[in-house]
Order: C-alpha cells, then structure tokens, then sequence
C-alpha cells in the first residue's frame, strides 16, 4: 500500500468520527508491509484524529515475523494480535509451511511467548482442515495446556475443482459439528469464564443481549469493508471481485463508499435465506450462516449453508445448556 493510499484510508475513515474507529490489517500476511509501515499508520492516525478520538487496531498474522521490536510496538500502541496456529506441531506444520518449504510452528510458539513477555493482547485462530477437525480432545488440551486464554476455530472449506465439490483439505458437515459439540462439552467442564471460544461467547452474547458478535449469525452483512493495497472497496474479505467491489478510495471517500447502492445490495442477501431456513427452529439465531457458506456447492446465496446440518447438530446439542449459562451471566 502506497503512503498516498494510507493516508488517504485513514484521513477517510477517521473523518467518519464513529464511536471507536477499528482497523483490521491482515492480508495475506500483514507483517511482510514491515513494521515502519505501521508505525506511519499510527503516526497519521494521532495527526489525523481529533482529540479524545477512540482508535483501535488489531493484526491477524502468521506470527512468523514477530520479533521483540515487533511486540514492543504492538504492546504500547495496545494491538490486539490474532495469531494462526493450527494446534501442536504435526498439525500446524502439514500445512503451514514458510517460502522454503520449512516447517513454522516452533517460531509460531516463539513468538507466542514473546507477545506474553511484552504483554501484547492476543488470541488464536485456528483454522479447521481435513487433519485437526477429528482431533477436538488433542486441541483442546493442546491450548489449554498452552493457558490460551482466547481461541477461534475457523471452518476451512472451498470449491473443488468440478461443479458440487470441495478442496480435500475442507472439512464436512458432520465432521465440523462433532467438533463443535465435543468442544461445547469439554468448554463446559473446563470453566467458560477461564475460556473464550468465539462462536460461544457470539451465542452468549445473542442469548444475553440479542445480537451476535459474530457477523456469520448476524442479520445483514454490513460490519466492515476492506480495502486493498490499491485503494479498492469491497463488501467483504471473502467477496474480493468485481461484483462485490464498491469502487476506489482514491476517487471516492470511504464513507460514500460504504453507504453506497453496491454495498446496500450486498448486506441484504444475507437476508435472502433458503425456505428451508425460514422453518428451521435454529433459524433466530443462526440466520443462515455466513453467505459464503451458502454459495460453495450451487453458487447460490439463498442455498442453505454448507454447514447447515453441522449447525443444527451443535445447537441441539447445546443451546440449553447455553442458555442456563446465559441466565447466570445475565443475573449477574
């Protein structure tokens, strides 16, 4: 990203004067931009932004670059880092593998411990794929024996090469809700209050206050819009093409941009659920899933979601007891 570009998406953004100004930087892997490029972020963030401007920032990374000089950085300016770790090394390393064909996890782990030792907030991604997804009990124990105290488990599932397929490396139906529900029931054990876990504490959080903080479950798909390195719009980072994209913040400002008749459109297909959904008991917390799910096998946003049965396997299996917990927090 040229400085005119970064400028330009601050200067745009900050402008907008919301109530905190988040950005998510990720990429790709963010870190490769270098750690002067975000330092010249935050200085135009501080010129830029008015006095008493809330301003957050927040780093999803590989991890593999991070030094104490990258930490240090993170910890004063109070990034929230997500790293990507897959669980214990023969996991993690099957798939991710550095430019050289190297294994990753043991810098991963490093750079863990040096995000505790300059107490940088962080939590983990890991992604789902054909390997880890049968292994709940293995990650769980893994992370916690880890003190992970924030995780985020990501389906991995795309197209396969012919029409009605998916990748070898994706993960089914079945096999993402037994996860999910040996996770609820190793989480319930183990504490949730020493334990976040996304999609419960978005469930939570519907439960308790009635909206989700996850925007798979959400009612429309308006939460953000990414920028690239060009300047380009689009609605989502799982919908970079030409007919998801809102324009340029080179010629239009952001906020127009996301305002705009491209972006309307976009966060109203998620309202457009399968009749299927629509009778679905699940259906008030779910609302179909995430729209990206909806579109692997038929190209079709108003498909039920690839993960649908997954879904409705883990509430069945947990919503009352979610619910019970809900209820104390809520008393509380």
């Amino acid at each position: 990203m040229s400085d005119e570009t970064l400028e330009k998406m601050i200067t745009d953004f900050l402008k907008l004067d919301m109530p905190v100004s988040s950005f998510a930087w990720q990429g790709g892997e963010p870190t490769l931009m270098g750690l002067d490029f975000y330092k010249k972020a935050v200085e135009l963030q501080q010129a830029i932004g008015k006095n008493g401007q809330a301003v957050s920032n927040a780093l999803q990374t590989n991890a593999v670059l991070l030094d104490a000089n990258w930490c240090r950085f993170l910890s004063q300016y109070e990034w929230l880092v997500g790293i990507s770790l897959d669980g214990p090394k023969h996991f993690h390393d099957h798939y991710r593998l550095d430019h050289a064909g190297n294994p990753t996890f043991d810098k991963v782990v490093s750079a863990i411990e040096k995000c505790r030792q300059h107490k940088v907030q962080f939590n983990v991604l890991v992604l789902l794929n054909d390997r880890n997804v049968t292994a709940p009990d293995e990650l769980f124990d893994f992370f916690t024996g880890m003190n992970i105290r924030y995780l985020q488990f990501v389906p991995c599932v795309e197209t396969g090469p012919s029409a009605g397929s998916v990748t070898d490396f994706s993960i089914t139906p079945e096999q993402f809700g037994t996860f999910l529900c040996r996770i609820f029931d190793r989480w319930t054990e183990y504490g949730p209050e020493k334990l976040s876990i996304r999609i419960l504490d978005s469930i939570m959080n519907y439960l308790v206050r009635g909206g989700h903080s996850n925007c798979s479950f959400g009612n429309s798909c308006n939460d953000y819009i990414v920028i690239e390195h060009n300047g380009d719009a689009f609605c989502c980072d799982f919908f970079v093409d030409e007919n998801c994209k809102l324009g340029s913040i080179l010629d239009t400002d952001i906020g127009e941009l996301a305002r705009g008749k491209t972006k309307r459109s976009f966060a109203r297909q998620k309202s457009r659920i399968s009749n299927k959904c629509l009778i679905c008991r699940h259906n008030a917390i779910c609302r179909g899933g995430c729209l990206k799910d909806r579109l692997i096998l038929n190209d079709n946003n108003s498909d039920p979601s690839y993960f649908c049965q997954a879904y409705k396997q883990f509430f069945d299996h947990s919503l009352a007891r979610l619910t019970q917990i809900a209820a104390k927090i809520a008393a509380k």
